[in-house]
């Protein structure tokens, strides 16, 4: 009998049982079933997240749910409103840096912070330079979402990725480029573990416990179709050290068992591919005579200076590795565009392996999702159910669909005539009329940043101090250690080349 990828205290928290869940592909539909859900509460609404802004709209094309459309004035209504009602707001304390650097006043963000029947709170619970990345939204401890999508500014998209699409643009109008993403919604005893932990979040950052809400039945949103029924679901965390605080490390144990559970191939899209940990995971699957293909979405670049000089650079160096690797010619990693040849920003996290598993939720692949920032997924393990097999498979299906510009129907029987074959697949269909894949080549790095992505500062997996950072971007006992990796490169890449003849 095949083992389950979900074991609790290794590969996840707790499993527990889902009542309905569904995969929200972009967030046009997330934000309007969440502003649904949060209508109809009757106890408590608590949102969790690495970042907000109070001037987005919820639906910025045309609203279809009612309420004020702005994220902050809606929240503030709904209190108001509804008195009776428990609202709280958890928002990563160094991101209110990032809320004044993109414009909010420092009176705007007063004006969030003063109590008006929010409980608001900035949560500091974390090591130096450490984030709060969870991305968790919880109604009545009955219905929650977890993911990748935070309701701040850019998030914002359909799943056509339209060039200039009017709704996607900053709070002061200026147009802003197609943006790709995924969260989930649970119901039934998963509901309620996501509401334990957002309870364990609230603790760690104020030092108040919260009660549990009276039973209510869930209200699930409307058109919101469900792939999974009663189902149960493993809820992985990262979480690092800090006072009294265990390290956990679920995620990177659910990420191991998914790759190696792999048979055919493992469809991954995530912001980032910088974690040396998960890409030897992956290099040994493609050494083996056997072993599954592996297909990685990626954005061309990272969103922001910092993220492109840390993030980029480890990039290559990990394409390299598993080029290296790739001795049986099973890996390739792309980044989407729209119709008009636009990049589209892959900010998702989700990992399929076959139609048996998927991961979903706000870990990326890198050293920080893994060790450092405190993260939230999703797992869930098909192995011996057909018609759970089939969903997943249909999650899968229609995100290669969306990048691909065709239906659904159009994957799986492509799918089916490459016997198969993601990698055939993909270059079956792939066409520059439409919404396609490109393939992302790596470029040279220069010795300053091959430095950069060896140094902690890059991408810490463990807390480390201010003073390690500094000594370790400007120590030179690296450079001897790059250039001998540059010269073994190149010896692996010839013998790669006379391999494969």
């Amino acid at each position: 009998m095949t083992q389950s990828i979900l074991v609790p205290d290794d590969t996840c928290w707790t499993v527990e049982e889902a009542a309905r869940f569904a995969v929200i592909v972009d967030a046009a539909d997330y934000y309007r079933f969440a502003k649904e859900a949060m209508l109809k509460a009757r106890h408590r609404v608590f949102l969790i997240g690495w970042d907000f802004d109070a001037r987005i709209e919820l639906e910025p094309e045309a609203q279809t749910v009612g309420g004020p459309n702005r994220v902050g004035r809606f929240m503030e209504w709904l209190a108001q409103e509804r008195p009776e009602l428990d609202v709280r707001v958890l928002k990563w304390d160094i991101g209110i840096l990032r809320s004044l650097g993109r414009g909010e006043t420092p009176a705007f963000l007063l004006h969030w912070l003063m109590p008006k029947g929010i409980d608001f709170r900035l949560d500091s619970a974390h090591p130096t330079t450490s984030a709060h990345h969870m991305k968790i939204l919880v109604v009545d401890d009955a219905l929650a979402f977890c993911g990748g999508i935070d309701m701040t500014m850019g998030r914002w998209d359909t799943r056509e990725h339209h060039e200039g699409r009017p709704g996607r643009h900053t709070p002061r109008g200026k147009p802003l480029p197609p943006w790709h993403d995924v969260t989930t919604c649970v119901t039934g005893a998963a509901a309620r573990g996501l509401a334990v932990l957002a309870a364990h979040r609230w603790f760690w950052a104020t030092g108040e416990e919260l009660e549990p809400v009276p039973p209510t039945e869930p209200h699930w949103p409307t058109g919101l179709v469900a792939d999974f029924e009663d189902i149960p679901i493993g809820i992985a965390r990262t979480l690092p050290r800090y006072e009294e605080r265990a390290h956990v490390n679920e995620i990177l144990g659910a990420t191991y068992a998914i790759i190696r559970a792999a048979e055919r191939f493992l469809y991954i899209e995530s912001q980032y591919l910088a974690s040396r940990r998960i890409c030897e995971v992956l290099m040994e699957r493609l050494e083996e005579p056997d072993g599954p293909e592996i297909v990685v979405i990626n954005p061309e670049t990272a969103d922001g200076w910092l993220e492109a000089k840390a993030m980029d650079t480890a990039r290559v160096r990990m394409i390299r590795l598993l080029m290296e690797a790739d001795v049986h010619d099973r890996f390739r990693i792309y980044y989407p565009v729209n119709a008009a040849g636009t990049p589209i920003y892959v900010h998702a996290k989700i990992m399929f392996a076959d139609d048996r598993a998927l991961k979903v939720g706000s870990a990326n692949i890198n050293n920080r999702s893994m060790g450092y920032d405190s993260e939230c997924d999703i797992v869930v393990d098909a192995v011996a159910h057909p018609e759970r097999r089939a969903a997943v498979a249909r999650v899968r299906d229609g995100l290669l669909a969306e990048h691909l510009g065709r239906s659904a129907a159009e994957v799986r029987e492509a799918l089916e005539r490459t016997n198969g074959s993601l990698i055939e697949l993909i270059d079956t269909l792939n066409s520059t009329d439409r919404k396609h894949l490109v393939p992302l080549r790596p470029r040279e790095l220069s010795l300053g940043e091959e430095l950069f992505a060896e140094s902690d500062a890059a991408d810490p997996i463990r807390p480390v101090g201010l003073r390690r950072i500094l000594r370790s971007l400007t120590q030179r006992a690296p450079v001897r250690q790059i250039r001998q990796m540059r010269r073994r490169r190149i010896e692996a890449r010839n013998a790669r080349r006379q391999h494969l003849g």
